[in-house]
């Protein structure tokens, strides 16, 4: 798939802006929605990107390792091609810029109501959805299609649940009434949002770089008004610090590691309902990933322009609502000295003489999670030593260069 830079993606938008329409969202259709005075949808969702030495955004395997999804929530398994291709292996090995996690949209009305909704991803993929589509489209016309299903207010409904500690759930702990889509050869499925997720080949607005403990950012698309948080934490100890809005650039310390996580909830918490969402909405985005944006690392979240939103997501939903929010959170992680330090150190044990050794080394390479083969590639930048980089390329699984 062909990468696209921002200035491309402006372009774009100016060329079509006139045909948005007053929801400010980009239709997949050309025919006229009717409008529904009654019925409200709200959406919120992250944008998962790892930062390079330059800024830029590095290609990673975002949906490497063990799923963290409840089991009955449909994914892309049974497909054949990858993003960028034919793919082997799963989806496990396949490899994009931007990881969209957690898009979830919630609806509001006093009235049971037919509703169809559609999203387009054109740089893109979706991976995993619930409840189940009425159509997937993988090949030109990217995204996933629920067709007709019924917003049921005040319905007394039996939700899925596998049993798990998944943070999918904390996502239903709103207001929005539940949802029955009948796909077709399957039983009724019941929810409180639509859900889906999917992996992208596109830029975000803002760049991060860490030089010397000072982290640059620099923003190449539409002004960011909303305030951006610089978050970090090593061990048990916690940092972050604000900016009020991004214009074009600013440059700021590495946050200190003298703050309390209980600080920072309610500045994103208000930055959330800034936005547009409701106070249930925007905890409940929080409850769902407290454990991924606050976890070890370095990294910068902040809300993306709407404009962007709308182009690089195409929502259609019919009736229009009344109103319409949709949040979507960029997350940039940066890679720190220390984590490459651990990272050669790890990877020098896995070249010990001893067996156990070797194996506890790949154990802690594996906790890295999916991050851990961005910190590989961008140490090969610059490792001279040929035994640690043969030794990377092993872990990468290739045979070198």
């Amino acid at each position: 798939m062909k990468h696209l830079g921002w200035h491309t993606w402006l372009s774009l938008f100016l060329t079509i802006a006139p045909l948005i329409g007053e929801f400010a969202s980009l239709p997949t259709s050309n025919t006229p929605l009717a409008r529904d005075e009654r019925l409200v949808a709200h959406e919120w969702g992250t944008f998962t990107s790892i930062a390079g030495r330059n800024g830029a955004e590095l290609d990673w395997r975002p949906l490497d390792g063990a799923s963290d999804l409840p089991k009955f929530v449909y994914d892309f398994s049974n497909k054949t091609e990858g993003l960028r291709g034919p793919f082997e292996g799963g989806k496990g090995y396949i490899r994009a810029k931007i990881r969209m996690e957690t898009p979830v949209i919630y609806f509001y009305t006093d009235r049971e109501t037919d509703v169809s909704v559609s999203v387009g991803f054109p740089q893109g993929r979706i991976t995993e959805w619930y409840p189940q589509a009425k159509e997937l489209r993988w090949q030109f016309s990217q995204g996933i299609d629920w067709g007709r299903f019924k917003v049921m207010p005040g319905a007394q409904v039996t939700l899925p649940h596998d049993g798990s500690k998944s943070h999918y759930y904390p996502a239903r702990e709103v207001d929005a009434a539940p949802v029955r889509v009948c796909a077709e050869g399957k039983p009724a499925e019941y929810e409180k949002f639509l859900f889906y997720r999917g992996v992208g080949d596109f830029a975000l607005p803002l760049k991060a770089q860490l030089n010397d403990g000072v982290i640059e950012l620099q923003n190449t698309g539409l002004p960011l008004t909303g305030k951006l948080f610089v978050f970090a934490k090593r061990g048990d100890k916690v940092g972050y610090l604000t900016l009020n809005g991004l214009l074009k650039e600013a440059t700021v310390q590495r946050p200190a590691l003298n703050r309390a996580l209980e600080e920072l909830l309610p500045e994103l918490e208000q930055t959330l309902m800034a936005q547009g969402l409701y106070e249930k909405e925007a905890r409940a985005m929080l409850n769902t990933w407290r454990d991924s944006w606050f976890e070890e690392g370095l990294r910068v979240l902040y809300v993306l322009p709407r404009p962007l939103t709308n182009l690089v997501l195409p929502l259609r939903i019919d009736p229009a609502p009344r109103e319409l929010v949709r949040v979507l959170v960029g997350r940039t992680e940066l890679i720190t000295p220390e984590m490459e330090q651990e990272m050669r150190r790890l990877v020098q044990l896995t070249l010990s003489p001893n067996a156990p050794t070797q194996q506890a080394a790949r154990q802690q390479i594996t906790r890295r999670g999916r991050f851990a083969e961005a910190i590989l590639r961008q140490m090969l930048d610059t490792e001279t030593d040929e035994r640690l980089r043969t030794a990377m390329f092993r872990l990468l699984g290739q045979d070198g260069e």
